[in-house]
């Protein structure tokens, strides 16, 4: 039995291990129920879900156990969670932290993340995972906000804007905040999207069609990848699977490799586009979930429209291999705020001393906005 380096590094860097966590089953989920073990209980909203897959490992966390926890992110399920229960999350750079001795879901966007409760911890977590975490100070040169993406929010945009904007300005001024529209930039930049792009991605009113492409070509080579891996097995064993789980499970299984091809040039391509967007040093400031967690037990028809949103904001990260922290906003009727931050592949030190550095100042202004109504 083979122990993950990035357990023996946590190990080896004066951390205990308490024990192991509830997951989504087959990590397929964004939800963070479990019909076998039971759903950990969201400690900000008992009566919504944790967010998955990585769920145990965030509640553990949200409910003061632990000081932090490790988790898999490939299609969100560190962030995810992160932002239901109110806590710090990062999905790292793909393939900068080791995912030997980790299950693959589908290789091309698993990572291994943590989470933690205050960026100083996460941050520490970071030094003993990343390979090059000492990193100085960086003060970003920009700080994006992609006006289409906080359309998709569920809840007033300036409750999640305003917070994160004041607290940039305060320490580094309003020059460097600039406004974009994200979704025709995209399309624009990466012409290897139209192969996916539908009439119903045009129409639909809660999506960015350029980005809901995007998604559906993250999710159809997670889905190959995930076939390749555990096919096999599921087709022999033949198991018990839960709602929503199951019907993604066999959805993959029946995947074939049209398309694929197009998918890897895609993710080169993207990862261009975005690099040149954000430079060295710039930051895409993201809504890392469209909305509060959804009541448990919800049926996932009902859920379809906020999880195609979901993908449109969590694919940005995955297609393009880059770095994302899910920082807690407080409260906002009473269920859990969060907004992200993405840099560019390999700047995960920056992003994570950036993240510690303005908490200070977004503690403040969330104080302000739980007390403002909109």
């Amino acid at each position: 039995m083979l122990t993950a380096p990035s357990v023996l590094a946590v190990l080896k860097g004066g951390a205990t291990c308490v024990g192991k966590t509830v997951m989504d089953e087959m990590a397929y989920s964004i939800n963070g129920e479990n019909k076998h073990y039971g759903t950990p209980t969201n400690p900000k909203a008992p009566d919504r879900v944790p967010g998955g897959s990585s769920s145990g490992s965030a509640v553990a966390v949200g409910a003061m156990l632990v000081d932090f926890s490790l988790g898999s992110d490939t299609g969100g399920s560190v962030r995810v969670p992160a932002s239901y229960c109110g806590i710090f999350g990062i999905r790292p750079s793909h393939g900068v932290v080791s995912t030997t001795g980790v299950i693959p879901m589908a290789q091309s966007f698993d990572t291994v993340g943590w989470f933690a409760r205050d960026p100083e911890i996460l941050n520490r977590v970071g030094h003993v995972l990343l390979p090059f975490p000492d990193v100085n100070p960086v003060t970003p040169n920009q700080i994006i906000i992609p006006e289409d993406c906080f359309r998709l929010l569920s809840i007033p945009i300036d409750r999640v804007t305003q917070v994160l904007v004041k607290s940039v300005e305060k320490l580094f001024g309003s020059d460097i905040v600039k406004h974009v529209i994200l979704g025709d930039y995209v399309e624009d930049k990466v012409t290897s999207l139209k192969p996916f792009m539908s009439k119903e991605n045009q129409t639909q009113e809660y999506n960015i069609p350029s980005l809901a492409a995007l998604s559906t070509a993250m999710r159809l080579l997670q889905r190959y990848e995930f076939k390749n891996n555990h096919g096999e097995w599921v087709r022999a064993v033949q198991p018990d699977l839960g709602p929503g789980i199951r019907e993604r499970v066999w959805e993959a299984l029946g995947t074939t490799d049209e398309k694929i091809d197009v998918c890897q040039s895609l993710k080169t391509e993207f990862r261009s586009a975005l690099t040149d967007l954000l430079g060295d040093s710039g930051v895409l400031v993201l809504p890392t979930v469209p909305g509060p967690p959804p009541k448990l037990q919800t049926d996932p028809t009902t859920l379809e429209s906020f999880r195609a949103r979901a993908f449109s904001l969590l694919s940005i990260a995955g297609v393009s291999g880059f770095c994302q922290v899910s920082i807690p906003l407080g409260l906002y009727d009473n269920l859990p705020v969060a907004v992200s931050l993405l840099a560019k592949h390999g700047s995960d030190g920056f992003l994570l001393n950036l993240v510690q550095t303005l908490y200070g100042s977004i503690k403040e202004q969330v104080e302000v906005a739980e007390k403002t109504s909109y």
